[in-house]
Order: C-alpha cells, then sequence, then structure tokens
C-alpha cells in the first residue's frame, strides 16, 4: 500500500464517523422536533377551552361590575336622601324639642326653688375647683 491509499483509507474512515456522528444528531434533533410538535398541539387543544373560559369568566365579571355600579348609585342616592330627611327632621324637631326642654327645666327650677330651701349661689372659676361647703364643714 502506498501513501496515497492510506491516506484515502484514513479520509474515508473520518468521513464516515463524521457521517455517522451527523446521522445520530440529526436523529435526536428529529426526536426533539418530534417532541416538541406534540408538545405545541398539547397546548393548543388546552389553551383554546382555556381561553374560552377566560373570556366567559371576564364577560361574567363585567355584569357582576355593572351590577354593582348600579347598586352603589342606588345606594348613594339612598344615603343622600337620608342627609336630606335628616336634616329635614333636625331643622323641624330640632327647635322646637330644644325649646321645650329648656322650658321644662325653667319649669323645674323654678319649682324647685319654690320648695326647697335656697342654695347659695356658686362661683364658677374655669379651669380651678373649689372645695365645696360640705366639705369644708366635715373637715373644721
Amino acid at each position: 500500500m502506498s501513501g496515497g491509499e492510506v491516506a484515502g483509507i484514513l479520509v474515508a474512515v473520518f468521513w464516515a464517523i463524521l457521517v455517522s456522528f451527523l446521522a445520530v444528531v440529526l436523529v435526536r434533533l428529529a426526536q426533539t422536533l418530534k417532541a416538541t410538535t406534540k408538545l405545541v398541539a398539547d397546548v393548543t387543544e388546552q389553551a383554546v377551552p382555556l381561553l374560552a373560559d377566560a373570556s366567559t369568566a371576564v364577560r361574567s365579571a363585567q355584569t357582576q361590575l355593572e351590577r354593582v355600579d348600579a347598586i352603589a348609585a342606588d345606594v348613594q342616592e339612598v344615603t343622600s336622601n337620608a342627609s336630606a330627611l335628616s336634616t329635614t327632621v333636625a331643622s323641624t324637631f330640632g327647635g322646637p324639642l330644644v325649646k321645650v326642654a329648656a322650658f321644662g327645666y325653667g319649669v323645674r327650677r323654678a319649682i324647685g326653688r319654690k320648695t326647697g330651701p335656697a342654695e347659695p349661689p356658686r362661683t364658677v372659676i374655669v379651669g380651678r375647683t373649689l372645695p365645696s361647703t360640705r366639705r369644708s364643714k366635715r373637715k373644721g
């Protein structure tokens, strides 16, 4: 065998190893692509119903939000009506009730002065406490 023939055989062997290696890589790549294709198909099959369910949920949420908005508007109207009613009642009955209470207090004081002993007038100083006459009598 000559050197050219040996070199040709070596090139052929390396070429066969390279082709075998590339064949293995291509087979693995084909398997990976099959698995990826199957995964994408499964995801697509599951995603379509999920998107439909999500769309239904969003529509339902929109309907509920519209109902809540209507309820909130009604509550606001009821609150304003209650506030107006409260103001009306306070202005209608508040003044006369205060006057009646003041009159009743005045009558009680007048009756109390006629029937009971006269009390000495009290002096009130804001921010100070004065000893009462009873305490001073007990101590003394």
